[in-house]
């Protein structure tokens, strides 16, 4: 891509050349050394006219070739983060040792598995959400635990926080009085809203949201489940149904579950929904956190992060099923809390790094030619260098006007064609040309700062690999 501004030849090492007489002075040493590691903002771009092109981020893989993601993997660099992976094979793992002895059917899906997330076709789909096939298989095979290996059930420590933090039980007042009415109105989110939405909010996340948002909602979802559950194991309570039921009487292991007031609407409808399915429940006093909680919580974050104009609906719908769960007196008020705990956990640390930021002018997927991931740097941030995640914020940019477009640098979408095989959505082509084409007017000042692997400028023991940086230009 050619431009028609003026062209500055190179300058020796470190020095400055000014297009005015009066050259600012700049104080480099005043500025942090970027970091050992530094990479480019985590972004992805289509192709823009005249530049090479990257891969498109709205593209889905098609390949069946297992060998390919085979070479891949040989030559991944391992992260910190991948230690995740290590964590869903051993829970995996787990889950199949103490479930009865099927060994060709656990092999045989293990093997399965793998193929799946070795064929790219399958991997974009089954890797983001291998955290929640592996939530449910841990969920259903915990009923196999040894009863030996088991810790006390507690009847008494969520009544006595439910006393304590609200001066009375809620669930058991809002399930005093029942209706049919009400109890249609508390079954349609809580029988039916929590186990369809996960699957509707992720598609309409990958169809109107940015790209890559639904795989982060995955394993947000999954994760956030895995951990649920594994609390449910390890502290397990009595949820209301019990002590209205039993009182405060010792809880057994092998005790039935219970439908509670999901009884009533089979009562209603002459069908068996949920009277099997609760009392033979795998984990009937895993009452918190509450996971019909921590899902619908989750989903309103990442909804309303998505879709703000709507905000209102999504977190009216988290009332709604915080209702419904006390009515039908399946859950205390502090299991609720604890659940929006863990989802408001899950969604701030997906957010900070790994979440795409929405672009209000995109309403499809198809329409983004970037994405940009992760918090928005604010500009004390780039000030002292952390401008961006992984990357460098600079801070010596002061356009006079305020104005930015997308090809100057610190905008939205100045470092769109710099992309590395590390991001969610991809890898892409690096294009040279990142900073502005635009002439840069007469009354701007600016300085051109050069610098070679070997400079010391930044006052580090190296300054970036060689194709991260390489000129500055400064101006005020």
């Amino acid at each position: 891509m050619t431009s028609s501004y003026p062209y500055y030849p190179p300058a020796e090492s470190h020095d400055l050349e000014y297009p005015t007489s009066a050259a600012p002075s700049l104080a480099l040493s005043r500025h942090p050394p970027p970091p050992s590691s530094t990479h480019p903002p985590r972004m992805r771009s289509r192709a823009k006219s005249g530049a090479s092109p990257p891969d498109d981020v709205t593209k889905l893989k098609t390949s069946f070739a297992i060998w390919d993601n085979l070479k891949a993997l040989q030559r991944r660099r391992w992260r910190i983060y991948d230690l995740q992976h290590l964590l869903v094979f051993i829970y995996i793992v787990f889950s199949l040792s103490i479930l009865p002895s099927a060994p060709l059917l656990k092999l045989g899906g293990l093997v399965v598995l793998g193929v799946l997330l070795l064929m790219p076709v399958t991997q974009q789909f089954f890797l983001p959400s291998l955290p929640i096939w592996t939530y449910l298989l841990h969920f259903f095979s915990s009923r196999f635990i040894a009863t030996e290996y088991r810790p006390h059930i507690w009847v008494r420590v969520l009544p006595a926080l439910e006393n304590v933090l609200y001066g009375a039980n809620i669930s058991n007042i809002l399930s005093a009085h029942t209706h049919p009415i009400l109890d249609v109105l508390a079954w349609i989110p809580y029988g039916i809203g929590h186990f369809a939405l996960p699957a509707v909010c992720s598609a309409a996340m990958f169809l109107f949201a940015a790209p890559g948002t639904t795989p982060v909602f995955a394993r947000a979802f999954g994760y956030m489940c895995m951990i649920g559950v594994t609390i449910g194991v390890l502290l397990p309570c009595t949820p209301p149904w019990y002590e209205k039921a039993h009182g405060l009487e010792p809880a057994q292991y092998g005790m039935p579950g219970s439908p509670a007031g999901l009884a009533r609407i089979d009562e209603l409808f002459g069908v068996d929904m949920y009277g099997t399915k609760f009392t033979t429940a795998p984990l009937p006093f895993a009452a918190f956190p509450s996971l019909h909680s921590a899902d619908a919580v989750l989903e309103a974050l990442f909804m309303s992060h998505c879709f703000p104009q709507f905000r209102a609906f999504f977190y009216g719908y988290v009332v709604w099923i915080w209702w419904a769960t006390m009515y039908l007196n399946h859950h205390y008020a502090i299991d609720l809390v604890g659940g929006g705990l863990l989802a408001g956990i899950a969604f701030y640390m997906s957010r900070g790094r790994w979440l795409p930021r929405p672009q209000p002018d995109k309403s499809t997927r198809w329409q983004y030619e970037y994405v940009e991931l992760g918090d928005k740097s604010t500009a004390a941030d780039e000030e002292r260098g952390y401008g961006y995640a992984n990357g460098f914020g600079l801070g010596l940019l002061d356009r006079r006007d305020g104005d930015s477009d997308e090809w100057t640098l610190g905008s939205s979408s100045s470092f769109d064609s710099l992309s590395r095989d590390n991001t969610i959505c991809g890898s892409s082509s690096s294009t040279p040309g990142i900073l502005s084409p635009t002439t840069p007017n007469d009354d701007v000042r600016h300085a051109v700062l050069h610098f070679s692997p070997s400079d010391t400028t930044w006052n580090g023991d190296r300054l970036a690999h060689e194709n991260e940086l390489t000129d500055v230009v400064a101006m005020r």
